[in-house]
């Protein structure tokens, strides 16, 4: 099924090729022939994905739990001895959803010898709450969307009769996602691997499934930090003709009409844009808080976390507003949107293994991952970026 994936992804492409082509040579007919080709071989690729996804989901649901054991074990002693692990794109999708991973609660260490604490804190939601989907195979992926719709046009009838009418076409625009490749290195003390191989394994994999976590979540927000970007993130999302896809203002400092001018900002003139959240640091959600009125006792904004303390909403009267605490933002910038229009895409496996020799002195073994992802929004103006570090392309 992922080769036939592979094999409409490329179809997909050459339908888009030609269609741009097309609208470049003024032929709208044979234009709107390649869209409506390349929407059906969209479908069909939703279709095909949607079963993969199945599939893939429901690997290491129908183990019992011996034969979960037995899995974890042997990926255990693998590590142990030295050889690397893979993790599938279907384990790696449950993991930044944070979803339950295979096995079940990974099983924690117990004891001082084997106690591992100093985690850095809860990771950003925001990488359980964009789009996450599994490319493997791909060379790059490419996800057209709306710009402008086809406006109608009025005239008078007599005078209009036997005339071309003004052509009124919708504008598009290409989000393309390429494949990063992302390391990730985190510690673990060397007296984990004198416990079970499977408790080892599944200490082992939380650790490099939350360095992964941490990474992605930096990049969604910032992108990659090359000159020519391979990933793009929300702050400096572009199409591929190089035009921003999110709309950016500055401002001086966060005060009593910030939250406003975000909200209202966000979404098309017609309407208040929907499902959206706002992604800021700490300190930013802090000053906030502060804020106060004319009364200097009463607080203009309320603010409730949640469970997990990273997210929470802000209450301004009757505007709920959710957040997400994302730490890899620059002070001062906060970015207002659906995360549904930001795609993080898996490009293949995440391979992990150990190392003993990097911190031998330290009694720590290294656990090194290494895996491909890519990201870009796929949403026309899909966020509202305020900051002094926005940037777009």
């Amino acid at each position: 099924m992922k080769r036939k994936l592979i094999a409409l992804a490329a179809d997909r492409k050459a339908a888009l090729d030609a269609a741009e082509a097309a609208l470049n040579a003024g032929d709208k007919a044979v234009y709107d022939e390649k869209m409506a080709e390349a929407r059906n071989i969209e479908g069909q690729m939703n279709d095909v994905n949607a079963l993969i996804q199945a599939r893939e989901a429901s690997f290491g649901s129908s183990m019992s739990e011996a034969e979960t054991r037995d899995m974890m074990a042997e990926r255990g002693n693998d590590l142990i001895n030295h050889r690397s692990v893979v993790l599938s794109s279907a384990e790696i999708m449950r993991a930044l959803r944070n979803s339950v991973t295979i096995g079940g609660t990974l099983v924690q260490p117990t004891g001082g010898d084997s106690q591992v604490r100093g985690d850095g804190g809860a990771v950003s939601s925001i990488v359980d709450l964009v789009q996450v989907q599994d490319l493997t195979g791909l060379g790059a992926y490419e996800v057209p969307y709306l710009i402008s719709e086809m406006a109608g046009q009025v005239g008078d009838l007599a005078a209009k009769s036997g005339t071309a009418r003004t052509a009124s076409d919708p504008s598009f625009g290409i989000s393309v996602i390429k494949p990063l490749e992302v390391t990730t290195t985190t510690f673990v003390d060397r007296n984990l691997a004198k416990i079970s191989p499977a408790n080892y394994f599944a200490s082992v994999q939380q650790m490099a499934l939350r360095a992964l976590r941490r990474k992605a979540a930096a990049l969604i927000v910032n992108g990659d930090e090359f000159d020519s970007h391979v990933m793009l993130g929300i702050k400096n999302a572009a199409n591929k003709a190089g035009s921003a896809i999110v709309v950016s203002d500055t401002y001086s400092s966060i005060g009593v009409n910030t939250l406003d001018e975000l909200y209202f900002a966000y979404g098309a003139t017609s309407e208040l844009g929907g499902q959206a959240t706002l992604f800021l640091k700490k300190g930013d959600l802090k000053a906030i808080g502060e804020l106060r009125g004319t009364n200097e006792k009463q607080r203009l904004f309320t603010i409730t976390p949640n469970g997990n303390g990273n997210q929470g909403v802000i209450a301004d009267g009757g505007m709920q507003i959710p957040y997400v605490i994302v730490p890899d933002l620059a002070d001062g910038d906060l970015i207002y949107g659906n995360p549904l229009n930001y795609l993080l895409g898996l490009f293949g496996d995440y391979e992990i293994r150990i190392d003993e020799s990097v911190k031998a002195v330290e009694r720590l073994h290294t656990v090194l991952g290494d895996v491909a992802i890519g990201g870009n929004v796929i949403e026309d103006k899909g966020f509202v970026c305020f900051g002094t570090s926005v940037s777009a392309g």
